[in-house]
């Protein structure tokens, strides 16, 4: 059976960042020519959906579930399951997610 979904354990490290954060983001994923949906269990400990597109290694898009704002501009660099993402905190604090993708289907 052909489908779009892809089930993803990844793991994050925050840098730059004073908060504590979750480091295992279980996510199912969806990706059609390019265009990427899909919902994980964020570093706030919330559930986040996404909805996107995939431009070379970039994933670039709309994301909700964090406590700043209602939905957020989402840019992630990936590449070989590596990836690193802008992050920041309420307090002006800038940082760096980084971390890696197991896709286990």
């Amino acid at each position: 059976m052909n489908t779009c979904l892809s089930i993803i354990l990844a793991v994050s490290t925050h840098l730059g960042l004073d908060g504590k954060y979750n480091g295992a983001h279980p996510h199912a994923k969806c990706t059609i020519d390019n265009w990427i949906t899909g919902a994980y269990y964020n570093s706030e400990r919330n559930a986040s959906y996404y909805i996107g597109k995939k431009i070379l290694n970039f994933e670039i898009g709309l994301v909700t579930g964090y406590s700043s704002y209602d939905v957020l501009p989402m840019i992630r660099y990936i590449n070989n399951g590596w990836f690193v993402a802008p992050a920041f905190e309420k307090s002006g604090n800038l940082g760096l997610a980084i971390g890696y993708e197991f896709k286990l289907r």
